[in-house]
């Protein structure tokens, strides 16, 4: 059988991941990113769960963690910077989760694939035209190409959806918020709390990572019309809009925000799609089943690159049966996160007043909760893990 070729969309999080687990299957895999180099901004996420066994068969665990935020809670605070709950998020963790900057994990994830597959920066899918062998790409800069499968891991507003599904306003679901992040820049160190002030449909918080420490904005809007996730502009003009009545830090952190060169602003959405694969070309992480902020998008991407993977080596010449195998176990992981965003959202940014007093009072409970929840789950039997994470 001759080498299979790949092409995937997408040098985030899911991307790299799948790269190199194709790659390890004996794949031939090319990766074309829009941007001119990995991005830097964007929120802390988690490793956990599935993505930890992913991360430790890759050999990075000793360096995820190297790059952990080492956050040790949520402090939550009134507008004079007086402490009026605390969230421990010790408490809360998962064995052996990481938590660390996006961009530090796209990076480390980087530079475990780029030996092991080709990668085009600064670049762009233009037209897909498959057939039954398989798939013609042109592209904005590079040459026509033809691959046997494509893989879109382009993020919520994926070009390869887009060109091989349906146009994004039928798939998009926009939740009813905005989230922004922006770097302070300086070295805060790890080891402290965030601190989150909040007023109505409203949250600003600082947070501290390795490199420095990071401003965050979440707040309840309906869709603006109009709305660009490439207009930076149009985000700050945005941004400032909606802050302008709020204290605390929140005036100087919009100053930082109205000279900013490096601004993440997007909605908080989800992608909500009947089935990930079309022919021989198939969509991986927020490009499938965006979960935003709340679901834990990185420790899906990188779960579902390894399945994904694995079913591709299982059944090279079967890539439905593949496909199929692949969005039925994963599908097992996305959905329920998928319903859970309204209690994420009303801990994060309550929408009344009201709101916010009871989440404050219920955050004086969490440690005592969070120490049941674990141990129910200690003393509760595992499920067996799924086939692609068992032992070989």
């Amino acid at each position: 059988m001759s080498e299979r070729t790949v092409l995937i969309s997408g040098a985030g999080v899911g991307g790299p991941t799948l790269a190199y687990w194709l790659a390890r299957y004996g794949f031939r895999v090319t990766v074309v990113e829009r941007a001119r180099g990995l991005r830097s901004s964007g929120n802390p996420v988690d490793v956990r769960g599935r993505a930890v066994d992913v991360a430790e068969r890759m050999g990075l665990l000793s360096r995820l963690r190297e790059a952990a935020t080492g956050t040790t809670g949520v402090s939550l605070v009134n507008a004079s910077g007086r402490r009026v709950g605390r969230i421990d998020m010790r408490a809360m963790q998962q064995a052996g989760e990481v938590e660390l900057p996006r961009g530090d994990l796209a990076s480390i994830l980087y530079q475990a694939s780029r030996d092991h597959a080709e990668f085009l920066f600064d670049d762009s899918i233009a037209t897909l035209d498959q057939d039954e062998h398989g798939v013609e790409v042109t592209f904005d800069r590079a040459g026509p190409r033809r691959f046997d499968l494509v893989i879109g891991a382009d993020g919520l507003h994926s070009t390869t959806r887009r060109l091989a599904f349906a146009a994004e306003g039928e798939l998009v679901h926009h939740m009813g918020l905005y989230v922004a992040t922006t770097p302070l820049g300086g070295r805060s160190g790890p080891g402290r709390d965030i601190l989150m002030h909040n007023t109505p449909g409203k949250t600003v918080a600082v947070s501290p990572t390795p490199s420095g420490d990071l401003a965050f904005f979440l707040y309840r809007s309906p869709a603006e019309p109009g709305f660009d996730h490439r207009d930076t502009e149009q985000h700050k003009r945005l941004l400032t809009r909606a802050f302008a009545d709020v204290s605390w830090r929140a005036p100087e952190l919009l100053e930082r925000v109205r000279t900013a060169e490096d601004l993440y602003f997007d909605s908080v959405s989800q992608v909500r799609l009947p089935r990930w694969w079309n022919g021989r070309v198939a969509l991986l992480g927020d490009a499938a089943s965006c979960v935003s902020l709340f679901g834990d998008g990185s420790t899906l991407a990188m779960a579902g690159a390894f399945t994904l993977a694995e079913e591709l080596a299982a059944a090279p010449d079967d890539l439905q049966a593949a496909f199929r195998r692949y969005e039925i176990t994963h599908r097992r992981l996305v959905d329920p996160k998928q319903r859970n965003i309204g209690q994420a959202s009303a801990l994060l940014v309550p929408a009344t007043r009201r709101g916010i007093l009871a989440r404050n009072l219920a955050v004086r409970l969490w440690p005592a909760v969070a120490v049941a929840a674990r141990l129910r789950r200690t003393l509760s039997r595992p499920p067996a893990a799924p086939r692609h994470l068992r032992s070989r």
